[in-house]
């Protein structure tokens, strides 16, 4: 009997031979942000080894607030050429791509272009200025011209990154974000108002047809029991503006798959997502591991695996309809023929990933340890 996460999927126009993403992820394989052939090649590898559809790792928007992260990459002109050549390996090796749009707000460091909803990075700890109204509808603009770009070099879509305590990710939580001019507040449907027209902007620039995924998530980086939906009805409201707007399939990401949203009910926040938005959604957090990645990162320590339990367990959801794709982040870093491996039920034979595979990322962390001291 075939593995439910071996069965094709249709996003779109996209016919995807089975159920995995390999989500965004900051590989330091860039030159003044634009990637580098090591880049390309590091993505071919994975579709190579049966990863159906690719998510670049996140890149500003073309303007300039966007970031100022020595290793990220951007969306813009100068890197066209470099972000065409990742395009054009992962779909020489039989997957699909698409570009994310990314901006870091108020974790930035504060050197006068570090903007967000309210001027704070989280609840009690200013951090630069809030976005003005004419900052709003530029960056509006810019996430299109960067989803055209995309467009235009062969990228089957865009994913808008609205998770983990960066730019729009502040705009959603209730928390840090107290504007009063329609974009902010109580309401998540004023919170998610920038999304929405974000989206729509895109789904102009690009037509019908181009791919539109939109990532969110509860937790940030610099608070991990952060909600945007209090309850399942703030998500009801929040997943059909998505809809509505034009996104194709919400991401939803949580730091370990496995662990329900709310209490009373086994879905984790995919599997809510898809019951509430109707849309296709793919769940992330932890597959394969045992040990979530912010863990990774801030207590330095390597995970361990989880390989067969995962794999049985996302089997069950997918055939149960809970979700339809699983992003794979870690995993694929650590062997990039984990898809294949899996699908021969091969697990004593995959590498698992240790720190040492993040290289030597130049990534500012500062802002972030500071809010968890």
């Amino acid at each position: 009997m075939t593995s439910p996460l071996f069965t094709p999927f249709c996003l779109k126009g996209l016919t995807l031979p089975n159920r995995f993403v390999m989500p965004a992820m900051q590989r330091g394989m860039c030159d003044k942000g634009s990637p580098t052939e090591a880049l390309a090649q590091y993505y071919r590898r994975r579709a190579k080894g049966g990863v159906a559809l690719i998510v670049g790792e996140s890149a500003a928007i073309d303007h300039p607030t966007a970031t100022r992260q020595p290793a990220a990459a951007w969306i813009n002109g100068a890197s066209r050429d470099g972000w065409a050549r990742c395009v054009e390996e992962v779909g020489k090796a039989g997957g699909h791509m698409l570009l994310q749009l990314w901006h870091e707000g108020a974790v930035r460091k504060d050197d006068g272009l570090s903007i967000g909803p309210s001027g704070l990075v989280k609840p009690g700890k200013p951090h630069g200025r809030a976005a003005t109204l004419e900052e709003i509808a530029e960056l509006t603009e810019a996430y299109a011209r960067s989803a055209l770009i995309a467009q235009e070099i062969g990228a089957a879509g865009v994913e808008v990154h609205a998770a983990h305590g960066y730019f729009l990710d502040q705009f959603l939580w209730a928390a840090i974000n107290l504007r009063e001019d329609g974009y902010g507040g109580p309401d998540i449907a004023q919170r998610a108002r920038f999304h929405a027209e974000i989206v729509r902007a895109i789904r102009r620039a690009c037509g019908e047809d181009f791919v539109i995924s939109l990532r969110f998530s509860q937790w940030k980086e610099v608070d991990y029991s952060a909600r945007v939906a209090e309850t399942p009805d703030e998500l009801e409201t929040f997943t059909r503006l998505m809809k509505e707007a034009g996104v194709d399939v919400l991401h939803a990401s949580t730091r370990r798959f496995w662990e329900p949203e709310w209490d009373g009910d086994p879905r984790n926040l995919a599997g809510w997502t898809k019951a509430k938005s109707g849309l296709p959604v793919i769940t992330v957090g932890s597959v394969g591991l045992d040990t979530d990645v912010m863990t990774t990162f801030m207590e330095a320590r390597d995970p361990g695996p989880r390989i067969a339990e995962a794999v049985d367990e996302l089997e069950a959801r997918v055939a149960a309809g809970e979700f339809d794709l699983v992003a794979v982040g870690r995993a694929l870093i650590g062997d990039p023929d984990f898809v294949k491996k899996v699908e021969a039920r091969d697990y004593s034979a995959i590498r698992l990933f240790t720190r040492a595979d993040l290289g030597t990322l130049e990534w500012d962390t500062d802002i972030v340890e500071a809010a968890h001291a």
